[in-house]
């Protein structure tokens, strides 16, 4: 009897694990991370796409079905041409790896966040990642490259008039750039800065938000904080707005 009851109480342990469908990051604190290691600070870009795929294949292997990152927002046109013209080459680099990724895992890669800034050869691999990856299941990976919130909501609106159509909810995230992506259960921000820094607002509307010290190449290697950050989430009580069941009117029951 009593080995029974252990083991229907593991069950139900084992059963209040919650996994979000969408997890975002703000990968913050390259440069920090180079910095306090001696190391010129555009190295801390390299180190943040070191282990990449793996983390994304963890999180997918775990439930997770979408997993977003902040790589350049519309703001960082303003850090030195050298700095931009760095990342502009590496992404380049890693996207020409993300397409045989997508392949070999099953994975649909989108890259959200207008192309007109980009180089071309960089815009041309995002539309080669996107197409490539289209029809594939097995979880979504999204890049926000050259990304802003409040742009993308003032693009949605501007659309929607073009379009003469009165909007609901539902009806104005079909002119969102990020209109066929979950909304996002769990925004993990590194490197101490507690700002969501205008990024997926509409998505962020009930999200769940975990601010962490560790620069972004340390999370990005680190599979406890992986777990982490899925233990943290399965502590949060998400109630939607709907509170729970109170007595409010204290009189006695």
């Amino acid at each position: 009897m009593l080995k029974l009851f252990k083991k229907k109480t593991a069950d139900e342990n084992a059963a209040e694990i919650k996994i979000p469908k969408h997890i975002a990051f703000i990968c913050d604190g390259n440069r920090r991370w180079a910095e306090a290691r001696g190391l010129p600070p555009l190295m801390g870009h390299k180190a943040g796409i070191a282990n990449f795929e793996n983390l994304v294949d963890w999180f997918i292997a775990r439930g997770v079905t979408t997993v977003t990152f902040f790589l350049f927002s519309t703001e960082n046109w303003n850090r030195s041409q050298e700095e931009v013209d760095f990342l502009m080459d590496l992404f380049c680099t890693e996207l020409q790896k993300n397409i045989k990724h997508a392949l070999e895992k099953n994975l649909r890669y989108r890259v959200i966040g207008t192309r007109e800034r980009l180089p071309k050869k960089l815009a041309d691999l995002c539309d080669e990642l996107e197409e490539k990856s289209a029809e594939n299941t097995n979880g979504t990976v999204v890049f926000a490259l050259n990304y802003g919130g409040q742009d993308e909501i003032v693009n949605a609106v501007n659309a929607a008039i073009d379009a003469g159509q009165h909007v609901d909810k539902e009806t104005f995230e079909t002119f969102l750039d990020t209109g066929d992506i979950l909304p996002i259960d769990l925004m993990v921000r590194t490197s101490n800065e507690f700002r969501i820094s205008n990024f997926l607002l509409w998505k962020l509307a009930y999200a769940e938000l975990l601010f962490i010290p560790q620069h972004w190449p340390d999370l990005v290697q680190n599979e406890k904080l992986w777990q982490f950050t899925l233990d943290e989430y399965s502590k949060r009580n998400r109630r939607f707005g709907g509170g729970k069941k109170a007595n409010y009117s204290g009189t006695k029951k």
